[in-house]
């Protein structure tokens, strides 16, 4: 491909990505002039295809090509992935929690990628789960509940604590500082043993045996190594690298790890993507999960239309849903939000604040039984008197 040929797909009236891509394409690659003529004019030519035309109801074909093949989809939630100790809500339920735009899902989970020098090693990639996985103190120490002494005696296992990678020290130290700090519960005085690997625990009301026992169920499931909302790591091998699958979210400190590959990394949380990696981040999240939820299923969207919804959605710099307490409760007119649900609280509202419809939208336009302005009701034709007796004009 010579200077002259890269001038011309340049200068082509295509998106700059395509232009990049066709190179990419035809770069080492042999072919004579009247062959790169062909290949630009198709290129040009597919590009104009998926130019929308004016006054074109994008919205209308954006929900009835999304909201069809919902219709298809299945109700139940399935193994993600393939990784059998994992569920993660699929189908319509999942579809539902993005365009719902909820904080939470109702199955967080995160895809975590690891960086290029330890991605193929197994032991590796096993000793970044242990940094990631939420493990509690039971785990690493036997925990004997004195009901004589009215204590909780905590022994560690050394042997434990040196497989998984972890300092009795740093152990002793976060125990009861987690207890006071996450769990919210100070009704106790600690003594540390860092020679023997011991840790006892003493409640502040030595009387109450109910005391006791809450004091020991904090101990035994306080959290010493790992990220507090993340339950469950598994390590599976794809390729020729290992990944890591979440059970629980937590970007933040996720990213913070040593070894994750911060730019993969993913969640399927929206709202927690949008509150650390910004609105851009969000949309692109939108787009990935729900593109997933629909071929997961078998079912093939244009990516365009999923775009559009997830621009909406973003549009005003945070994640909104498309319902009524989003987009549909925010529009300027009064007869399209009545449309949509609690119609008389609208119409109320509307009459009380003394507001007035333009008539500008589709779902106005039906109801009072007018042309919607878009196609050719979007075009006005006038009749004016010509030269000539019975011409008319634009």
């Amino acid at each position: 491909m010579d200077v002259e040929m890269i001038a011309r797909i340049d200068a082509a009236p295509i998106p700059e990505r395509t232009r990049e891509q066709l190179k990419k394409e035809l770069l080492g690659r042999d072919f004579t002039e009247e062959e790169f003529d062909r290949i630009l004019e198709r290129v040009v030519l597919e590009y104009g295809k998926t130019r929308i035309e004016a006054c074109e109801a994008v919205g209308i074909v954006a929900a009835q090509s999304i909201g069809e093949p919902g219709t298809q989809m299945t109700m139940r939630t399935f193994h993600y992935a393939g990784v059998a100790e994992i569920n993660v809500t699929l189908g319509l339920p999942r579809l539902i929690e993005i365009m719902d735009a909820r904080r939470e899902p109702s199955t967080p989970t995160m895809t975590i990628y690891l960086q290029p020098e330890i991605r193929g090693d197994r032991d590796r990639a096993r000793e970044v789960s242990w940094q990631i996985e939420a493990a509690p103190l039971h785990e690493f120490a036997d925990i004997i509940t004195d009901m004589e002494n009215m204590q909780v005696l905590v022994q560690l296992n050394l042997a434990q604590c040196e497989k998984r990678k972890i300092l009795p020290s740093t152990i002793l130290e976060n125990a009861p500082k987690k207890i006071r700090e996450r769990k919210h519960y100070r009704d106790f005085d600690h003594l540390v043993d860092e020679e023997g690997g011991t840790l006892t625990f003493i409640p502040k009301n030595p009387e109450s045996y109910q005391n006791l026992f809450q004091l020991a169920d904090h101990v035994r499931n306080v959290i010493v190594q790992g990220i507090d909302d993340i339950h469950r790591v598994v390590v599976r091998k794809e390729g020729e690298e290992y990944v890591l699958y979440t059970e629980g979210s937590n970007l933040k400190d996720v990213l913070d790890i040593q070894g994750v590959d911060g730019i993969r990394t993913r969640s399927n949380n929206v709202s927690e993507i949008a509150s650390i990696l910004g609105i851009e981040a969000a949309r692109n999240a939108i787009i990935h999960e729900a593109m997933s939820t629909l071929n997961e299923q078998g079912i093939h969207v244009d990516v365009r239309h999923i775009m559009l919804v997830a621009d909406m959605m973003c549009m005003d710099g945070e994640v909104k849903q498309i319902g009524r307490h989003g987009i549909a409760g925010e529009k300027e007119s009064v007869l399209s939000r009545a449309a949509f649900e609690v119609t008389v609280n609208h119409l109320l509202d509307a009459a009380i604040t003394n507001e007035v419809d333009e008539l500008n939208g589709v779902t106005e336009n039906i109801i009072v039984g007018q042309p919607i302005q878009l196609g050719t009701g979007d075009v006005k034709l006038i009749a004016r008197p010509g030269p000539q007796k019975g011409r008319t004009g634009v």
